[in-house]
């Protein structure tokens, strides 16, 4: 199990989906935790999401979701769980808020709140992540490697590097 969890390609692409991702969702979560960039911060965060209709517990969710999120997709550790959690947040976001105001980002100031199109972006690319794993650069590779016969050496990778290495790659 936990070998699914960790395995990864050494995919750039998927690499800087993370690592987008987690910049986007850590500086969304540190307005929910911690009131920066303008942020209500923790108790304004709970309290907000009381007057929705959502329990203490699951609003204390919401945030490690994006917080802690975040910084898991920043270094890309545990990413397939950080990128299920943004992925929860996103869609209980549009249930519960953004569907009312339709699709399109209020980008002119004349809707009464947001639509949901980011949301659905922010899914796109967490989907990504969960089906490819971490990518390149990130913790998630090195722990599956410790996982694998020879340290995550197979004949296949070591035939590319050599590749490589000799410039006929």
């Amino acid at each position: 199990m936990a070998e699914r969890i960790f395995r990864t390609d050494n995919d750039y692409a998927v690499a800087a989906m993370r690592l987008v991702l987690g910049i986007v969702f850590f500086a969304h979560g540190a307005q929910k935790a911690l009131a920066w960039f303008d942020g209500p911060g923790f108790d304004g965060t709970v309290d907000m999401f009381s007057q929705m209709g959502i329990g203490e517990p699951l609003a204390v969710l919401a945030i490690a979701a994006e917080f802690l999120g975040g910084l898991g997709l920043i270094v890309g550790l545990l990413a397939r769980i950080a990128a299920l959690g943004v992925m929860t947040n996103m869609l209980v976001a549009i249930i519960l808020v953004h569907r009312q105001v339709g699709f399109f980002m209020n980008w002119a100031g004349k809707q009464a709140g947001e639509g949901f199109e980011f949301h659905l972006l922010a899914i796109a690319v967490a989907v990504g992540v969960l089906v490819k794993g971490a990518g390149a650069f990130s913790i998630d590779r090195v722990v599956a490697a410790s996982f694998a016969p020879n340290h995550g050496v197979t004949p296949e990778s070591r035939r590319t590097a050599h590749l490589r290495e000799s410039g006929a790659h």
